[in-house]
């Protein structure tokens, strides 16, 4: 995942789509760009296609930058075949790079395959010094090519062993290595694969659209291209589309289930709001946060308003639960890029006023209350609470519909380092002082379980706890040498 400084968010690592079984023979690179436009908010740098034609070749186009301007007509024609899987991706810092661009497509003993992926690999590091000194040759800086590398390793299967189940036999016996956050999307030039780690931290989905499987990331991928929604990837399942259509198995086998951890920021930022993500819609888990928001930190106040975009559904849920009236003060611009030049040093504050304006009108001489979804540095909030006041808003009340984030993750997002993060070293008195706020409330972790009805025993919120249920290397915390998928 790459932080948005400009927005003081987090953002998700990636975002996987995959399409196999269609009747014509030209399109699954045209559906899967149309899937991974459905994911552009899960990683605006870098984007890639592979396609599988009838002669089982693969091909390969990968770009910086957004999926619509790197897939133009003449691309996508380049791009033949039924089934294709694609991939949009953040990456970490320093690792911008068109070689970490994925999927990524090798050829090994079991033949050609390419692999898409969402997530981290804590002990990628370690795996890879190992490679390295048996004579492995690395071409990128990214964690998913050590499964590649662990695959290649593998001793072929007896003969008689179809292509299909060599690749799956390779891809488990890779994945029995590794440890972390995993949705994995492979395409050989015999089937699709789509493998979710055994505890779910990322999402993956499976859709039907005619004759043809779809997996992806999210719902909305799916929504776009009217395929219909059938279920999620269970945790540490194996699905493989092939010619014989869906199957399923257990990346272990006869292992008792371990426990769930799905990531609780997927439902307060990451995913997009009309998404179904674990069984819920999104819009409505947000709304939820916020209602319970404004039982756990009412105010006295004239308008309720969102942080746009992502601020929206909580603040619907604070206003309904609140009766205090929803309104847009805060405009945003839909039209900055992730990058831009500032005139000068002096005017940092251009980076917010290009993304967000106030709304005089519904601001002046009122109380009025900011709903956001988290603060990570608090840099931003701190603008966005003087603009408010600048706008003429008597008093400005600072509402966040997730607890304080103040520990870095390791299983997808690349979040600043526990030192810069405000809640590591501010209590909520001391951070409401430094973003100028009349007052600040946190969503608490119990009222945040609450409002979702489930229990903290099948989430992972580490960010707000420090409670990471997958250890990691002192040296992953120190060093980030690799970026995930």
């Amino acid at each position: 995942m790459g932080y948005d400084a400009v927005y003081d968010k987090l953002k998700d690592e990636c975002g996987v789509f995959g399409i196999w079984g269609l009747d014509t023979g030209g399109e699954a690179a045209n559906f899967t760009y149309l899937g991974l436009h459905a994911l552009q908010h899960r990683g605006q740098e870098s984007a890639g296609i592979v396609s599988c034609d009838g002669r089982r070749v693969l091909h390969v186009h990968r770009g910086m930058g957004l999926v619509a301007d790197i897939f133009t007509a003449e691309v996508l024609a380049s791009l033949p075949g039924t089934a294709a899987i694609g991939h949009v991706r953040y990456s970490t810092a320093g690792a911008s790079h068109l070689k970490n661009a994925q999927p990524i497509a090798i050829q090994y003993a079991g033949g050609a395959v390419s692999v898409a992926h969402n997530g981290n690999l804590v002990n990628a590091d370690a795996l890879r010094r190992e490679l390295e000194a048996q004579g492995s040759i690395f071409q990128t800086t990214s964690d998913t090519e050590v499964i590649l590398h662990l695959m290649a390793r593998v001793e072929p299967e007896r003969p008689g062993t179809s292509a299909t189940d060599e690749h799956v036999g390779a891809i488990r016996a890779a994945l029995q290595r590794v440890s972390g956050a995993y949705s994995l999307l492979f395409l050989t030039e015999h089937a699709m694969i789509g493998v979710r780690d055994p505890h779910g931290f990322r999402p993956l989905v499976v859709g039907k659209l005619k004759g043809s499987f779809v997996l992806a990331s999210e719902t909305t991928a799916l929504d776009l291209i009217e395929a219909e929604y059938l279920r999620e990837v269970e945790p540490g399942e194996v699905v493989v589309v092939d010619g014989r259509g869906l199957s399923s198995e257990r990346l272990e086998p006869g292992a008792p289930p371990r426990r769930l951890a799905r990531c609780i920021f997927e439902q307060i930022y990451f995913a997009r709001p009309d998404s179904t993500l674990f069984g819920r819609q999104v819009h409505e888990v947000r709304s939820a946060f916020g209602a319970q928001l404004a039982r756990d930190h009412p105010a006295s106040a004239d308008v309720v308003i969102a942080v746009p975009d992502s601020g929206v559904p909580a603040a619907l849920g604070y206003s309904r639960a609140s009766g205090i009236p929803f309104d847009v003060g805060l405009v945003r611009s839909h039209y900055i890029g992730r990058t831009f030049i500032e005139p000068q040093q002096s005017i940092r504050h251009f980076g917010v006023k290009l993304k967000l304006n106030a709304v005089r009108s519904v601001l002046e001489g009122r109380r009025v209350v900011v709903v956001d979804d988290s603060i990570v540095r608090g840099t931003t909030s701190r603008k966005i609470v003087k603009m408010v006041r600048a706008a003429g808003a008597r008093e400005v009340h600072l509402r966040v519909s997730s607890p304080p984030t103040g520990w870095p993750c390791y299983y997808g997002i690349d979040t600043p380092t526990r030192q810069e993060l405000i809640a590591a070293s501010h209590d909520v008195a001391e951070i409401a002082r430094y973003v100028t706020a009349d007052s600040l409330g946190y969503l608490s972790v119990e009222g945040m379980y609450l409002a979702l009805g489930e229990s903290r025993q099948g989430y992972c919120d580490a960010c707000f706890t420090g409670d990471y249920l997958l250890k990691f290397p002192a040296s992953r915390a120190v060093s980030r040498r690799l970026v995930g998928g």
